[in-house]
């Protein structure tokens, strides 16, 4: 179904009541401002994938605005189309009209959660979802388990048996359960329960003062990278406090429309942060930037946390922002072999969240580019997401494995010795479907500050 622009069916009269409730539903003008001119298209993931008109921004877009003047209810195509869409937000990078999709999108997803129910094994497997990965205390405790999976899984005979129940699993109408097996990080039981400093002193004279978001996937399965994360502010003049009760800050709820949860996270997180005595509130995972960097919109009708809400967002950074804004300070080093011909060649994925939310593209390329003898490559087809898109590849197993070979592909078609990307989900995603093919799972995958860490301390690059 192709919508031409301008056609009678984007000028569709009142037909009865809204079919979303009154709690923030998305704005006429907001709706309005698409004129289906089709600039989307190319960059849309879903579109690329299927080209249903119903799977691209303007085709969801115009779902909106049928159920805003009553002429469909949420249920059924409604529902189906919207939760198809990653949220990768690529649409409103491309848009030349200024289409707030990324506006439209949070308001309708909680419409939905709200107001549509749905199966029953799909509402358990979202409710599993929610009740461990927003808890970091639950994190380490699976740690444990899955530690001694993976190290049992390395013994022939096990992995073998492993992976046929998983092959059963995937072909057995339980394709999202192997899908969260496939993308299951490296753990280490170290890693997990290990903690950072509460206070970590600037080395020299002191720039500024910064507060940490540890996170919560991130700081148990992904530990190394706030470890290098505190190291390299510290070595660039940055006194970094880490505050030890924090807790999830919503993101990965607030994507998935979950709205009341996901904002009573952010209220606690903002009750954490507002009082330390920093300059910037500094996190190093795209998703959770983006969602605090939005906490001042979300709690614009708050009376009572509006302003707190607005004056918490203006201070957040990403870290490639607060170390791009200041002239290198620490000496770097080449990193790679030192005995290659050539330097280090680098490809950097714009993690979604990062590169179109935040609209941070820049300066991690500028970050990286202060490491000498580094050649740093963009990967074709930029503009596509990966898959991954917070709880997406699990629950859209198919599409995002789709995504993830293509993702793969490019990758691959660059060369590179190390890839990187700033959230822990493109990690997984991109390392999971390089290691399809045999030999490409040799390939770090790296957070761009652990490979600045590694320069500025003069050693190896980590595997991980």
């Amino acid at each position: 179904m192709t919508t031409p622009a301008g056609s009678a069916e984007t000028n569709i009269p009142q037909a009865g009541p809204s079919a979303f409730d009154p709690h923030r539903p998305p704005e006429r003008e907001l709706l309005d401002d698409c004129v289906h001119c089709g600039f989307c298209l190319p960059t849309c993931p879903t579109y690329q994938l299927w080209g249903e008109e119903m799977d691209s921004p303007r085709g969801r877009i115009l779902l909106m605005d049928l159920a805003a003047k009553g002429e469909i209810p949420l249920e059924g195509p409604f529902t189906e189309h919207i939760d198809r869409c990653l949220g990768c937000m690529a649409c409103v990078t491309a848009c030349p009209s200024g289409v707030q999709y990324d506006k439209l999108l949070e308001s309708v997803r909680p419409q939905i959660e709200r107001n549509v129910e749905r199966e029953r094994g799909d509402q358990l497997f979202r409710n599993a979802i929610f009740a461990l990965f927003p808890y970091k205390r639950r994190l380490k405790a699976a740690a444990l388990p899955g530690a001694l999976y993976q190290k049992l899984r390395t013994v022939p005979a096990i992995g073998k048996l492993a992976d046929k129940a998983i092959g059963r699993l995937a072909t057995g109408g339980f394709s999202r359960l192997a899908a969260m097996e496939s993308l299951l990080p490296p753990v280490t039981v170290r890693e997990a329960f290990a903690t950072l400093p509460v206070h970590t002193a600037a080395i020299g004279e002191r720039r500024g003062r910064v507060a940490l978001l540890s996170g919560c996937v991130q700081d148990v399965f992904f530990h190394r990278v706030n470890e290098a994360t505190v190291r390299v502010l510290s070595a660039e003049g940055y006194d970094v406090e880490v505050p030890r009760d924090q807790q999830c800050c919503g993101a990965l709820e607030l994507h998935s429309g979950r709205e009341e949860s996901a904002l009573g996270r952010a209220r606690r997180t903002i009750a954490r942060f507002e009082h330390l005595d920093v300059d910037t509130i500094v996190t190093n995972v795209a998703g959770c930037g983006s969602s605090m960097k939005d906490y001042g919109h979300l709690m614009s009708d708050d009376p009572e946390w509006a302003e707190r809400a607005k004056a918490f967002s203006a201070r957040v950074k990403d870290v490639h922002e607060v170390l791009a804004a200041l002239e290198p300070r620490a000496p770097r080093s080449p990193v790679g072999d030192k005995d290659a011909s050539r330097g280090l060649r680098v490809a950097y994925h714009d993690a979604c969240h990062l590169g179109h939310a935040q609209k941070v593209r820049a300066e991690p390329r500028a970050v990286l580019r202060s490491i000498p003898e580094l050649d740093l490559v963009d990967i074709p087809e930029a503009e596509l997401c990966c898959g991954s898109a917070g709880i997406y590849n699990m629950i859209m197993p198919e599409a995002a494995d789709d995504l993830g070979k293509r993702k793969a592909d490019n990758v691959r078609s660059v060369r590179p010795d190390v890839i990187v990307t700033a959230n822990p989900g493109c990690l997984l995603q991109i390392g999971k479907h390089l290691a399809s093919e045999s030999g490409d799972g040799s390939l770090p995958l790296l957070h761009p500050v652990q490979l600045l860490d590694a320069s500025i301390r003069n050693v190896p690059v980590p595997r991980t």
